[in-house]
């Protein structure tokens, strides 16, 4: 008997929430067997997928026993020692590492030849890219205001983000300073540097961007970041729009010119 198409073609396990909304996007939400508890987008597609833990601790004998043929995975969400025990039992291990806005097309053009023979892959990959190259365009059209910004991800300590992450390049792209004035390196801790709050710098922020995640900042943290930036204005911002790469690019744009404005 002929197994069915859903059983003969790829097995996909997302460990990357960015990655896991992609794939949904280019058509490929049927094929996915797994998933971490951090991807919940989008909804109706990801429910009924199997969790595997969350991206810095994968439950791999659970994964094991889903049998992906692919994994995706990204550099600064998952740890090596991950990619390695992958590499024991998985037959092909796609790694991601968007690292500024343009880095999109290449992110839909990688999954778009691992996954071209399926069905409307192709189609699927060139409205992606489409739709990213007009908001980048829309987006580097604006006013670029010339800022300083102090991003925040985290608190006690104070968390921010170095100059070459997805986040700080995005934020450049409104014209908008990441400080500190530092590089993270291709991974690690260095790229998400915590402040000691008596930095000089800081008060020459022009505007302070609390992010719903990996923390959820609320109105009961404004104060303290202005205390932390006096002369800076303080906002809440989409964190998801503003550090999802991949299908959420083009609205992450959309959004930073709204910001902007």
């Amino acid at each position: 008997m002929t197994a069915p198409r859903a059983e003969r073609g790829p097995r996909i396990a997302s460990l990357v929430p960015s990655a896991t909304e992609t794939l949904a996007a280019l058509g490929l939400g049927h094929r996915l067997v797994a998933r971490t508890g951090f991807c919940i987008h989008p909804a109706g597609v990801v429910a009924q997928v199997p969790k595997v833990g969350g991206t810095k601790d994968v439950n791999l004998a659970r994964l094991k026993k889903l049998m992906p043929t692919h994994v995706v995975v990204n550099v600064d969400e998952n740890r090596l020692q991950t990619f390695e025990a992958l590499r024991q039992f998985v037959p092909e291990v796609i790694v991601t590492h968007p690292r500024r806005p343009e880095d999109n097309l290449v992110l839909f053009e990688q999954l778009r030849t691992a996954f071209a023979d399926e069905a409307g892959v192709d189609a699927h990959a060139a409205m992606l890219s489409a739709q990213f190259e007009t908001a980048l365009a829309r987006c580097r059209a604006g006013p670029r205001p010339d800022e300083n910004v102090l991003y925040l991800i985290w608190r006690e300590p104070w968390m921010t983000v170095a100059r070459d992450t997805y986040i700080s390049t995005l934020l450049a792209e409104a014209g908008w300073h990441t400080w500190p004035d530092a590089l993270g390196g291709e991974h690690g801790a260095g790229r998400y540097p915590a402040l000691q709050g008596d930095e000089a710098w800081l008060g020459r922020i022009d505007r302070v961007l609390l992010s719903s995640e990996p923390y959820r900042f609320g109105p009961e943290h404004l104060a303290l970041a202005q205390a932390l930036c006096p002369r800076a204005r303080v906002q809440l911002v989409d964190g998801e729009l503003l550090s999802w790469w991949g299908a959420r690019g083009a609205a992450g744009l959309d959004y930073l010119r709204a910001l902007r404005s």
